[in-house]
């Protein structure tokens, strides 16, 4: 089974407002185990960054304004993709801006199945906070490089929390093990059922007992 986690920075919170995809981080798994496979960019958004997004990934103009356009990486984001499940921390927002960048070019939004990562962890630990720092810390995952926001960096921590949320990594794990199980089915053999009404011998048992027992309490008034 063939999954990509992915993760994105962006200028903003909403596609909508004209804010752009500056960073995309993917991470194939295979059985939910990394590939070792990745996609990475960093992206000029054409815009200038806000200073509340650029507290969050460090991410700034200078840096960005040499970097390539998401024209220019997206068929080879659409092909890492391809065929795969995508798996997402609150993947609404990445999504969400991904279409919107696919659609700054015409071309249709991810097709694929989408796991949204935010979910799974509220189902299995409902109440609990759910962001990627807490479900690091509930599975022991090091998350001391993440000192900003990282698309990769997070995709690559997220690859982890699912391998969690997903079961866990088992002792010494090297290959998917198939595990054949063997029914066993019992015959025995069937008899005729027994009659219900009490012949004529057992009758007469019967009442030659009860004429045995004096003061029967059952006659008793």
């Amino acid at each position: 089974m063939r999954e990509i986690v992915l993760d994105t920075e962006t200028t903003g919170l909403d596609p909508g407002s004209g804010h752009r995809v500056v960073e995309i981080g993917c991470v194939e798994l295979i059985n939910t185990i990394p590939s070792g496979r990745e996609f990475h960019k960093y992206l000029n958004p054409q815009r200038l960054m806000p200073m509340a997004a650029q507290a969050v990934h460090g991410l700034t103009d200078e840096f960005l304004k040499s970097k390539q356009l998401f024209a220019e990486v997206a068929q080879e984001f659409l092909d890492f993709i391809d065929g795969a499940r995508v798996i997402a921390h609150n993947a609404e927002f990445d999504i969400g801006f991904m279409n919107s960048e696919l659609a700054r070019l015409d071309r249709p939004p991810i097709a694929a199945d989408v796991i949204d990562t935010v979910r799974l962890a509220r189902r299995r630990f409902p109440g609990a906070p759910a962001n990627l720092d807490a479900l690091c810390e509930r599975f022991g995952i090091d998350k001391s490089a993440r000192t900003k926001h990282g698309a990769l960096l997070d995709a690559q921590l997220l690859a982890e929390v699912y391998l969690e949320l997903s079961g866990g990594r088992q002792p010494d794990l090297a290959l998917a093990v198939t595990t054949t199980t063997t029914v066993v089915v019992l015959h025995r053999e069937l008899r005729p059922a027994r009659p219900h009404t009490a012949s004529a011998e057992e009758l007469a048992a019967h009442a030659a007992f009860l004429a045995k027992i004096k003061e029967p309490v059952w006659l008793a008034a």
